[in-house]
């Protein structure tokens, strides 16, 4: 059953809550997962790209996690993150698989990069960007620098310690503290 709500409902007005668009997507509201396509598919995009630096292949992962979100808008549990945080964390989940599987595919001469599309225009994306790149910079060296390697080069534990030359649980011990540090820093 497609329960679809009139046009003057929460989901045409661009400041509808998330959790309201949530609840209209699990009962199948198209217009609501437009409206969140509308709100975060930049920042999906936008981690996609820099993961894979593939225009191609950031539009694959933008379309499958979104069509995560409307086939399962449950499996998002709002447990202290948000709707854009927790988007952005399967956009790059998603964009490291699909990087891994294009590595075991292609010979590296075959790997073209793309040039990142702009999309600083953006006034929320600007703001998110500007706060993350503080809160990154706050971060110790040694900490920044191994979470840029998993998180946006894709590189597994024993890869980073293998560039780092240190031992997998020191890795793993800089990651965990340099992701407990950026949470106290956007939490309230």
């Amino acid at each position: 059953m497609d329960r679809t709500i009139g046009a003057g409902d929460r989901t045409q007005h661009p400041t509808a809550d998330d959790a309201f668009l949530l609840s209209l997507v699990q009962s199948g509201d198209e217009r609501a997962i437009a409206t969140l396509y509308d709100r975060y598919s930049r920042i999906v995009y936008s981690v996609a790209l820099r993961v894979l630096s593939d225009s191609a292949l950031a539009e694959d992962v933008l379309q499958e996690v979104f069509m995560q979100l409307w086939r399962t808008p449950g499996s998002f549990t709002a447990s202290g993150c948000s709707l854009g945080g927790w988007l952005a964390v399967l956009a790059r989940n998603r964009a490291i698989n699909a990087l891994r599987r294009k590595h075991n595919a292609d010979p590296i001469d075959a790997i073209s990069f793309a040039t990142p599309t702009d999309l600083s225009s953006e006034a929320e994306r600007n703001r998110f960007a500007d706060r993350s790149r503080t809160l990154l910079h706050q971060l110790a060296r040694e900490q920044r620098k191994t979470l840029e390697m998993a998180f946006f080069d894709g590189l597994t534990h024993s890869e980073i310690a293998e560039v780092t030359g240190d031992p997998v649980a020191t890795v793993i011990t800089t990651l965990r503290s340099a992701l407990l540090a950026l949470r106290e820093a956007v939490q309230p």
